[in-house]
């Protein structure tokens, strides 16, 4: 019975991870070009992505408050973003340094 009810408050959980999004578009790849209002991505499906950057956009890198200005180009990213008629609007971007395996060994700088 116990096992029954821990199962169930999981799915729960899981649930409500999965609804906050609600109708946020995830945008999963490698930057490539940087712009003061936008974010160029390609994607992990090969496909080339322009996501607009607002006042509004929260930057989080490694875990911590970041910026636009510490974003690079390379750097793998994962965009939550808005759909809205004239594109996509990031809400979070979420970027970190390269694993050292990533990298031949080698951490990014």
């Amino acid at each position: 019975m116990y096992r029954r009810i821990l199962t169930i408050l999981a799915c729960l959980a899981l649930a409500s991870v999965a609804f906050a999004h609600g109708n946020e578009q995830h945008v999963m790849g490698t930057v490539t070009k940087i712009s003061n209002s936008t974010i160029t991505v390609e994607t992990t499906a090969n496909k080339t992505v322009e996501v607009a950057v607002t006042s509004e956009t929260k930057f989080t890198k490694s875990g911590q408050p970041a910026t636009l200005h510490d974003l690079a180009v390379g750097d793998r990213v994962v965009i939550h973003a808005v759909k809205s008629d004239t594109g996509l609007s990031a809400h979070t971007v979420i970027f970190g340094s390269t694993s050292p395996a990533a990298t031949g060994g080698h951490a990014k700088q």
